[in-house]
């Protein structure tokens, strides 16, 4: 059976690369897209390398894209002829090469280009978009981060380009339109011509407020109270803290469960453990246990005052004090949270893509909403405007 070496993009935005037994290329994009990756090269093992890769090395650097800027027009038709290229199956990598041959514009040319070698170089399409802010507004990155990470992006390019067509062509044709014939706008035109002039106008200064959140936030957490407050509110996100909780209930029963059945003392194991969390609010919350321990409780009771743990996890721990048999049942309980982990993980990577879908549909609805009411009221005031 034939061999497709990959490179893909996971939904944390690692770089994956692998090889796959399948018979023919369109089931290797397939088995990869099934992984929660988007496909970024295929290649059958053993095939010559593709002429672009050779012009690719032999020509030039790339020209700096930093102040590149492009016409909204040629934006669109970038953004739907690549989620049309997605759609049939292409990965990226194949899908930015034939653009690069197809659209003659060449500051187009030389965007594609750019983009393709950021893929080429390892950095995820939306990393690679984000260099070129005076092209693609932070909205425009921040879906294509999104699409990136539920595995929707064919989706979400084609939500992105219908939106464009109607902020940037119809809403300021019917404002033209409107002012002629001395109608007002409905109140959702005039809001979204007020996002519209906003985005155009004040880009520049929603780069600096996210900079400066960002320069904020990274503060912040450095600070300790800061970091316990963080810690602390991620375990409270729905979905996400269900995942990072129970990521930790797994880590911490295998972890103490093997240390104990290697003679390490539990006052020692505690020790390590806490040190492994990755999270300052559960450091401090096993620390805090640890001397409850050392005045004479119980692990499980001392666990079970800190409220970290559920029940289930500290009744169990506790059957295990009481029979003597306590590294092994943390291995059972390690085997029980792994499970819910998992099903966990699926269940989330497979809501996310429909949410997003749900999202552009409900923005580009409103979009379609503000442009057909002032479609309305321009017809109601044609009919009734005198002669």
């Amino acid at each position: 059976m034939p061999q497709f070496s990959y490179r893909a993009r996971n939904a944390q935005g690692e770089l994956v690369e692998g090889v796959l037994d399948c018979a023919d290329r369109a089931i290797a994009i397939r088995q990869i897209e099934q992984q929660r990756c988007i496909p970024i090269r295929i290649e059958a093992v053993g095939a010559r390398p593709e002429a672009a890769n050779k012009k690719e090395s032999a020509a030039a650097p790339p020209a700096p894209t930093q102040t590149l800027k492009i016409p909204h027009n040629q934006l669109l038709i970038f953004t739907e002829q690549l989620a049309h290229l997605l759609h049939a199956g292409m990965t990226l990598d194949e899908g930015l090469s034939i653009l690069e041959k197809r659209l003659k514009q060449p500051r187009v040319q030389q965007m594609t280009r750019t983009l393709h070698q950021a893929l080429v170089d390892g950095r995820s399409f939306s990393q690679a978009l984000r260099e070129m802010p005076r092209i693609f507004p932070p909205l425009f990155v921040n879906l294509v981060a999104a699409g990136e990470a539920s595995g929707a992006l064919p989706e979400i390019l084609a939500g992105v380009a219908l939106i464009t067509i109607f902020i940037t062509y119809m809403v300021p044709q019917l404002t033209g339109f409107m002012g002629q014939i001395g109608g007002a706008l409905p109140l959702p035109t005039r809001i979204l011509m007020q996002i519209h002039h906003a985005i155009i106008t004040y880009w520049w200064l929603a780069i600096l407020i996210v900079i400066g959140a960002s320069v904020g936030f990274r503060a912040f957490v450095r600070t300790e109270e800061g970091r316990l407050t963080w810690d602390r509110f991620r375990l409270s996100i729905p979905g996400y803290g269900r995942v990072i909780r129970h990521r930790y209930y797994a880590q911490f029963s295998r972890t103490l469960g093997t240390l104990i059945q290697n003679g390490i003392p539990l006052l020692r194991s505690l020790d390590l453990v806490s040190e492994i969390a990755g999270n300052r609010y559960l450091e401090l919350k096993v620390t805090e246990a640890r001397r409850a321990v050392i005045d004479g409780a119980t692990l499980s009771t001392a666990l079970g005052s800190q409220h970290i743990f559920p029940d289930l996890f500290t009744d169990m721990m506790a059957v295990g004090e009481q029979t003597g048999r306590f590294g092994e049942t943390m291995q059972t309980i390690a085997d029980v949270y792994e499970r819910e982990l998992d099903r966990n993980v699926a269940i989330i990577s497979q809501l996310i893509p429909p949410v997003i879908i749900v999202l552009i549909a409900t923005v580009v609805g409103l979009v379609v909403y503000s442009i057909l009411s002032a479609v309305f009221e321009a017809t109601h005031s044609l009919q009734f405007r005198p002669h």
